[in-house]
Order: structure tokens, then sequence, then C-alpha cells
């Protein structure tokens, strides 16, 4: 939804500059430089929020997708790239290179649910070849972290 704040309509626009620019003040500068360049007005943007993957996520699947990838023999992006053809699916696509494979999602689309399918992908394709993935612990309490 964009809502566009025009020049002329200057009470309200301004009272709602500053209410933004208290609300958030580390983009208050930037709201009222932008204010005092616009000659008609400017649009201020409301769109839902992307949920990432989380840091702790990322950190597991990078530790475990690189050891099993030693184990393997491979390299630890060779292991990304095929551990993601195999949760998400791939295309096959010609290039000048010849036929080059590649996944249909990438980790960085994926939100906190698909990669946890990622982070599912890596346990089980590990599993069926004899390599243990542990599973996630908080370091303080011993539990079993919520990835």
């Amino acid at each position: 939804m964009k809502i566009d704040l025009y020049r002329e309509e200057r009470t309200a626009t301004s009272k709602l500059i500053a209410t933004l620019a208290q609300q958030f003040p580390e983009y208050s500068s930037e709201c009222f430089r932008l204010w005092r360049e616009s000659k008609s007005g400017i649009t201020l943007e409301v769109t839902l929020m992307k949920e990432w993957h989380t840091r702790p996520q990322q950190n597991y699947y990078r530790k475990w997708c690189r050891e099993f990838a030693k184990w393997c023999g491979m390299t630890p992006d060779e292991m990304h790239e095929e551990l993601l053809c195999r949760c998400y699916g791939s295309e096959e696509v010609e290039t000048k290179m010849g036929l080059m494979r590649r996944p249909l999602i990438r980790s960085s689309e994926a939100n906190k649910g698909t990669f946890s399918e990622l982070i599912d992908t890596l346990i089980g394709t590990a599993a069926e070849m004899g390599f243990v993935v542990p599973l996630s612990q908080d370091p303080y309490t011993g539990k079993q972290d919520d990835l």
C-alpha cells in the first residue's frame, strides 16, 4: 500500500512526519531531509515484512554442511548447492559452459520454515550416508534449540 503525502496538505503531513521521526529517531533526519527536498510531496509505502531465517539456524546449517562436505570430499559450496537442489528442487539450464543444474530456491530467499526444511534435508541426507549431524542444543541450558 502506498500513501502519497502531498505538499499542499502541510498540517496533516507535517504531523505524520513528526510522529514518525519521534517513534523512529534513527530515521528522523532522513524523513525531514526528504520532506525538505521534495517539490510535490513524498510517498510512504507500507508492506508486509518478510520473516527471514534466524542467525542460529544459519550458523548450525553452515557448520554441519561444512563438516558433512569435508566427510564427503566436497567443498562447502558444492554441498550447499547439492542440498538446495535436493530440498527445493532443481532445473537444468543450457549455458555456453554446458548443462548446469540450479536450485529453484536459494537459501537467501528462505524464511524460518523453509530454512528448517533445508536443515532437515542436511540431517536426512547425512544420515542416509552414515554421517551423524547432532541435534542443535542451547550451549547454556543443554536443551534442544527450536531451529
